[in-house]
């Protein structure tokens, strides 16, 4: 059994390069601190160290075998949802707020908007013309439908708090 002292020397030197690699491969923190402990428990549990100049490389391949190795041991399934399943949820809410936002503008701007406010406001944010094509669809000044469109967005803002 290895002298506890040379192993606490190998855990300080190590440690923090051995859980970023496993870290890195795992996308998990706890998971990487259990492969990086396994690794010490085995060396513990040996009697036989490799040479300074080679512990480093040692460590290294013996962290990336006990990743793979946790890996593999996963299905496809739970790779795939510890990897995603956070942000595909606060994903799908922040879609969902944001959908149930644009419904409610859309609404609020097809009964309380008048034209030619309303005709700006979609030309502008439906069909993503610039204020230069609404001008000439529309055959007005472009100033004058900078003003149009600025008041239907402040009416918006105002009913919504943005």
């Amino acid at each position: 059994m290895i002298d506890k002292t040379i192993l606490h020397r190998l855990f300080c030197r190590h440690y923090s390069e051995m859980i970023h690699l496993a870290r890195t491969l795992l996308y998990d923190d706890a998971e990487a601190e259990d492969v990086a402990q396994d690794v010490f428990v085995r060396l513990m549990q040996n009697d036989i160290l490799p040479p300074d100049e080679k512990m480093r490389a040692y460590l290294t391949r013996a962290i990336r075998n006990g990743c793979i190795n946790r890996i593999r041991q996963k299905s496809m399934t739970e790779q795939l949802l510890g990897l995603y399943s956070l942000d595909v949820d606060t994903d799908c809410q922040q879609n969902e707020q944001r959908m149930a936002t644009l419904e409610a503008i859309i609404n609020f701007a097809e009964t309380h908007l008048e034209e030619p406010h309303l005709t700006i406001f979609r030309l502008r944010f439906e069909e993503d013309l610039k204020l230069k094509d609404i001008a000439s669809r529309l055959d007005m000044n472009l100033k004058t439908v900078f003003k149009y469109l600025s008041q239907s967005i402040q009416s918006v803002q105002k009913q919504f708090k943005i």
